[in-house]
């Protein structure tokens, strides 16, 4: 192999996700050409309607997988919490970069922490997950869906068009954007458990290419690997869509793995929570067993309910 295509978005974290993985490629491998396929994503065009109305995050993958499906490209780099658990047939997950601080951080230019917002302030996510966690320790609180790429949120922040907005610690450290914003305090995992996949970069190659293969071999990072899986089991075993507010994450804490999983209502309203601590060689089914759990107290026709009344005040005027 002479020539390595990458195929990525062409939003400003995308691009700084793929150079990254550009540069670790072409050191470990000095013999391979390694170039960049731009191309927007369904999700990028469409940005003003929450993700979950216009079919969820694989909006954000899709025209990616296409391209290396037409041999466009042989890899493409995702965030890992973009990419659904179906990977379409010829395509292959095939490594998970070591991940990075998973936090969820709080950003205002007018209260210093999520406890000295006044009641009735106006808080901004993308995100169901969010919503549905904030609500249920904040109820008086109003949120408001949030779009755009991470300086159009910034600048909503800064109009004054919110008192707070929650994005992805690890998006804004990598843009170096956070220096900007008067007031930031990181949320623990307790307190805000991040979705599936957070902070963690995920592969695809082309199947039956063992050059492919080795590198991406070469870019795995098996314990993030391992946790990530486990995530990955539990939404494909309780079949969650970005429709229905799920949390989801797993951690290595010395031989032990820490599972944190939340479902419930947009509102916060009628939540189940897990929180399982197991030895790290006894994790094979951790994300199927979990999910079986949950499913055997009703997790089903929560989320079945939760999707029918996600968004449903927005909608009307959105679509």
């Amino acid at each position: 192999m002479k020539k390595l295509t990458i195929a990525t978005r062409v939003s400003d974290l995308a691009m700084w996700q793929a150079y990254h993985i550009q540069e670790r490629v072409q050191k470990a491998f000095p013999e391979i050409e390694v170039v960049l396929n731009k191309i927007v994503s369904n999700g990028d065009k469409v940005l003003d309607k929450p993700l979950a109305l216009i079919g969820g995050k694989g909006h954000f993958t899709k025209e990616l997988e296409d391209a290396m499906l037409a041999g466009e490209a042989d890899m493409a780099v995702h965030s890992l919490k973009d990419v659904p658990t179906y990977i379409p047939e010829g395509l292959e997950l095939a490594a998970i970069t070591q991940r990075q601080d998973q936090s969820d951080l709080f950003l205002s230019h007018t209260y210093a922490s999520l406890d000295d917002l006044p009641q009735g302030a106006v808080v901004g996510t993308t995100s169901l997950r969010r919503r549905m966690q904030l609500l249920q320790k904040r109820p008086d609180l109003k949120v408001k869906d949030l779009r755009g790429n991470v300086n159009t949120r910034l600048r909503k922040l800064a109009e004054g068009q919110y008192d707070a907005i929650i994005l992805a610690y690890i998006g804004l450290a990598r843009l170096d954007l956070i220096k900007d914003i008067p007031y930031t305090h990181k949320l623990s995992l307790d307190m805000m458990i991040p979705p599936m996949g957070q902070a963690a970069l995920g592969i695809e190659i082309v199947q039956n290419n063992e050059k492919l293969k080795e590198i991406a071999a070469f870019l795995n990072d098996e314990d993030t690997y391992l946790v990530t899986q486990i995530e990955r089991d539990f939404i494909a075993t309780i079949g969650a869509g970005c429709s229905a507010p799920v949390a989801c994450n797993a951690v290595v804490d010395d031989d032990d793995v820490v599972f944190r999983v939340m479902l419930g209502y947009p509102n916060g309203e009628n939540v189940m929570q897990e929180r399982v601590v197991v030895k790290k060689d006894a994790t094979q089914n951790l994300g199927k067993d979990v999910a079986q759990m949950m499913i055997d107290k009703g997790a089903l026709e929560l989320l079945k309910d939760a999707e029918k009344i996600a968004f449903k005040d927005e909608m009307p005027q959105r679509l």
